[in-house]
């Protein structure tokens, strides 16, 4: 699909669906914004994509054109009452290749709900391994803002972790616990998990904080920084209360072009690369 000039390229496939949680349990990260915009992204260009809303606050759905009733069915219905995903996936409006397995208001207790369940930090995982995925290239999982169970289902579910971090005072603040997190699911649950991806967003030019931020955030992570900085927009902050991406929504601002190159770099890098110590 072309939208405005985009989308004439095809970027290659990988190998294999690559499943990546967009995890933070910092608030106002551009977590959400992240994962919509580089799903609506990879799926112009040929990738074939479902995005997961794992957020009882269901941003990522509205920001998709998901209509969300009270009695909708949801990704807590996959995860409390063993619901299909091939069941619950809807695709979205405008942008070919692309599905989203919504969120609905019900998600807030299912952390609640899977205290009680047998094996409650694979249940997504389980839902995966069900799925054939060899129809998709990249599933994109929308964590909340928190370390709870839900994350811990999308750690445990996916092979890697893209970590969104904001160029703003205390970006790394917290930042420490999340890395823990990630240790501990790989310990104990999954063995195979990396962080393969940091993404720096909220990027103001105008600023020395901001590009001290971003030198001190190369200088922790390396290679797994993005090159792409993800600027302060206000068309990125707009789309989601049209029910869009900004990717449709204005493809030609400075956040769109800028998720446009993140989304190029994470096709063409080598997969999960290397990990975070």
């Amino acid at each position: 699909m072309s939208v405005r000039g985009y989308g004439e390229d095809t970027w290659p496939r990988p190998k294999s669906c690559r499943v990546i949680g967009v995890a933070n349990q910092k608030g106002g990260v551009g977590k959400t914004t992240t994962t919509v915009n580089l799903a609506a992204s990879l799926a112009m260009h040929g990738q074939r994509v479902m995005v997961v809303d794992l957020d009882p606050q269901g941003n990522a759905s509205t920001a998709l054109g998901m209509e969300r009733e009270q009695d909708s069915r949801s990704i807590y219905h996959c995860l409390v009452e063993d619901a299909g995903l091939r069941d619950l996936a809807r695709p979205v409006p405008d942008i070919p290749n692309l599905w989203c397995v919504p969120a609905t208001i019900d998600l807030a207790g299912a952390e609640i709900e899977l205290v009680s369940l047998v094996a409650r930090e694979a249940r997504l995982k389980r839902a995966f391994a069900a799925y054939d995925s060899s129809e998709l290239d990249y599933i994109l999982i929308d964590c909340p803002p928190s370390l709870g169970l839900l994350t811990v289902n999308a750690m445990v579910a996916a092979e890697e972790v893209l970590i969104p971090i904001q160029c703003e005072y205390y970006a790394l603040e917290g930042l420490g616990q999340l890395l823990r997190n990630v240790d501990l699911v790989k310990s104990h649950l999954n063995p195979t998990l990396d962080i393969s991806t940091i993404v720096l967003t909220m990027y103001d030019g105008r600023t020395r904080l901001a590009s001290q931020v971003a030198d001190e955030v190369r200088q922790h992570f390396g290679d797994l920084v993005l090159k792409t900085l993800v600027p302060r927009s206000v068309r990125v902050s707009e789309a989601p209360s049209y029910g869009q991406s900004v990717m449709t929504y204005d493809p030609g601002s400075t956040g769109a072009v800028a998720y446009m190159e993140a989304a190029r770099e994470i096709a063409y890098r080598a997969e999960a690369g290397a990990v975070v110590q």
